[in-house]
């Protein structure tokens, strides 16, 4: 079985942190900061995505400006404390690696973005694949989970999408695979519920309690 996880939200309690720095660059470039819900919102989406639907008004060039600040005040952020993973979380994926189940990673972060992170938090090597939305179609366009399902050569029907958006659901649904939702994340389980996740999870441990495994 491969389990493919998103981070932010889903792993990493990140939510945050990018609805913070998010609304600081607004700040920095004089545009109203938008409100929580509108960031939780777009988080698990491509940065260009992101962007487009939380400034549809603004410009490409502002758009690649905004994008340009978030990064300062994200990284000025993270240098201060990283988010940290949800509670259960090493534990879980340890024990799943142990009994020999593969793990990956899909997320919206760039690449430069996951690299960091897993190295800060001594994660590399740690996850037998990964991702990111600057290297592939941004969810819940299914080409990350077509390349990962490529990468491993399984089926999609031997593979879950573990995730707390819709963006997540939605991915694994165009693809046919079993797909587990987490309710403590960005987006309320109740618009995750409507994708027939076959588990929804309140804590992360709870995946060991999937009648798959």
């Amino acid at each position: 079985m491969l389990f493919i996880f998103d981070w932010d939200g889903t792993l990493s309690d990140s939510t945050g942190l990018i609805t913070r720095a998010m609304q600081q660059a607004a700040q920095d470039l004089g545009w109203q900061p938008p409100e929580d819900d509108q960031i939780h919102d777009i988080i698990g989406l491509g940065m260009p995505e992101a962007l487009a639907r939380l400034f549809p008004e603004r410009s490409t060039e502002a758009h690649q400006a905004m994008r340009e600040r978030y990064a300062v005040r994200y990284l000025a952020a993270e240098q201060l404390g990283l988010p940290q993973l949800f509670p259960q979380v090493m534990e879980t994926l340890t024990h799943l690696r142990d009994q020999g189940y593969r793990l990956a990673i899909a997320t919206g972060k760039s690449r430069l973005g996951l690299d960091r992170v897993l190295k800060a938090m001594k994660l590399e090597g740690f996850f037998h694949a990964s991702r990111c939305a600057d290297e592939t179609a941004s969810k819940p366009h299914p080409r990350m989970l077509r390349e990962l399902l490529e990468h491993f050569r399984t089926g999609a029907q031997e593979a879950v999408m573990i995730g707390d958006t819709e963006y997540d659901m939605d991915m694994g649904l165009r693809v046919e695979m079993p797909r587990i939702a987490v309710s403590y994340g960005a987006h309320h389980i109740d618009r995750l519920k409507p994708f027939e996740p076959e588990l929804c999870m309140d804590n992360f441990s709870e995946l060991l309690t999937w009648h798959r495994l």
